[in-house]
């Protein structure tokens, strides 16, 4: 179900939230899942008077624990999944809880949290192959039905993954790197175990997410999601769709993905996912993207696009290179994609474009054309002279204004490291004394014209860099920040709200 805000969505409603995501939460079990953290959170959206939270992409990530490399664009984050709701469910015993190791409270601790929180799914779905629970198992079986369309595709990958012990596909053997029918039948009988427990998991992750989803839009709270762009490689989607990408005849890529050098990096940046084949694409009407979305807005409310300007263009690297620096711009879909999407989902397009970096008027007609919401980022405005991003300078409601996003450091940190120049300019354009900088930059943002104002909850919290979500290009070291509890309190809420109302973001 698709939740609206306002349905008078050509009015004059502005709306503002929180950018966190659920690996941030509270919880005794190393991670933030969709748990009581999750629910204290969505409480404490509703009681600040905020409309939206943003989370990032919520997929299983792979190596380096990025969300937006994960094994497959459908499938869910079993590390999301709460223990907790698990017991509730009669899927885990209060015994199997008992021993928790001791997890760092302010970071994640991946690695041990992934050993500790499998051997627990692995429990519950034994429990599960045992349940006689016929609710639960008429709920399981309709999930299967539902999202056949890629769940099998998801979980022989997983399963032949922990088959050949971690190997990417492309060193598995012929028979599973690119099966006929007949071998794809064969391997998928020697590992059913491990197929159904993985669509076990994901049944178990989109249970969660449907009941913590509805929780939130009850509270008059919508979700704004985010996707990549790319597919990672090493992923169920090229795996399963190889003729969907530009691959050589032995699996490999002819060209892979990033951006040219920018804000972030000298030498750009060389991300080596594999580039979509769009003519294939055309040809087949555009069914795997149009079933991409249609999913994430099964999801989440809205979608945010990672990298929109490639959709108009975007940067090919020579596979191979060690960096970013060679590459050339090739045409994307542009608006035929979209157009045929439209038509998919009977008109509705709730999509937000992530619109940094190299932007052309090409890049801006095709968002405009389609009345997507770009970004604008407010620490931006304030290195240099007069910059777009400046509140003075916004030249649309049809904007998300962010004091910051995932791959910036925090407004506290950004400040304590700026030129003092710089910070001379926020001081005198924000009139203050900057001891509580990151509620200036919120302040800012609700007061823009911007349809949309987002902050990240690290800037609630007043945190320094210590508490940075990314630093692009760096290659460790990110993902892990949490909060612990009791930190988002009653009197932050109310003074939340009272500048939200003050700058009528009340809905």
């Amino acid at each position: 179900m698709h939740f609206k805000i306002a349905e008078e969505d050509k009015t004059n409603h502005r709306y503002s939230g929180v950018l966190a995501h659920p690996t941030s939460f509270p919880s005794p079990y190393g991670i933030g899942d969709m748990g009581q953290g999750a629910y204290d959170f969505v409480d404490f959206l509703a009681l600040s008077g905020q409309h939206l939270w943003q989370v990032l992409p919520l997929g299983p990530t792979t190596v380096g624990d990025s969300p937006y490399q994960s094994f497959s664009v459908f499938a869910g984050q079993p590390l999301l999944i709460s223990p907790d709701l698990l017991k509730k469910k009669k899927l885990l015993k209060e015994e199997d809880l008992q021993n928790i190791p001791e997890f760092d409270p302010d970071h994640v601790e991946y690695e041990k949290v992934q050993a500790y929180k499998t051997a627990l799914l692995k429990k519950a779905h034994t429990n599960f192959l045992h349940t006689a629970d016929k609710n639960l198992l008429e709920e399981y079986d309709a999930f299967c039905d539902s999202n056949e369309f890629w769940l099998l595709d998801y979980c022989l990958f997983m399963a032949g993954k922990d088959h050949h012990k971690g190997l990417p596909w492309y060193e598995w053997e012929d028979g599973l790197k690119d099966p006929s029918p007949q071998e794809r039948k064969e391997w998928s009988d020697i590992l059913k175990s491990d197929v159904n427990y993985y669509k076990f998991v994901q049944f178990l992750f989109y249970s969660q997410w449907y009941d913590l989803k509805e929780y939130a839009n009850k509270k008059g709270i919508a979700i704004i999601g985010d996707i990549p762009i790319f597919p990672c490689f090493d992923s169920a989607d090229v795996w399963a769709n190889k003729e969907m990408f530009c691959l050589d005849s032995k699996g490999f890529p002819l060209e892979v993905a990033g951006v040219p050098p920018d804000y972030f990096s000298a030498t750009g940046q060389l991300w080596g996912n594999p580039l979509y084949d769009w003519k294939a694409h055309k040809q087949d009407g555009y069914r795997w993207w149009v079933e991409r979305i249609r999913n994430q807005l099964d999801q989440v409310d809205y979608v945010r696009i990672d990298h929109f300007r490639g959709f108009e263009a975007y940067w090919a690297v020579p596979y191979g290179e060690e960096t970013a620096l060679n590459g050339k711009w090739r045409k994307g879909p542009g608006e035929d994609l979209f157009l045929v999407i439209r038509q998919a989902l009977d008109g509705e397009l709730p999509i937000f474009a992530e619109d940094l970096g190299i932007i052309t008027p090409e890049v801006e007609r095709l968002r405009d054309m389609f009345e997507f919401p770009g970004m604008k980022v407010l620490q931006f405005g304030f290195e240099g002279g007069e910059s777009t991003f400046l509140p003075h300078q916004l030249d649309t409601r049809n904007c998300i204004c962010y004091t910051g996003t995932h791959d910036n450091d925090t407004s506290r940190g950004w400040y304590e490291n700026t030129t003092e120049q710089n910070r001379d300019k926020i001081r005198r354009y924000m009139n203050t004394d900057a001891s509580s900088v990151s509620w200036d930059f919120i302040r800012t943002c609700l007061g823009t014209i911007a349809k949309y104002a987002l902050f990240p909850v690290q800037d609630l919290l007043k945190l320094g860099s210590e508490a940075r979500m990314n630093v692009p290009g760096s290659p460790s070291g990110n993902w892990t920040f949490r909060f612990r509890s009791g930190l988002l309190d009653k009197g932050m809420a109310e003074g939340l709200k009272q500048l939200t109302e003050l700058y009528g973001r009340f809905g």
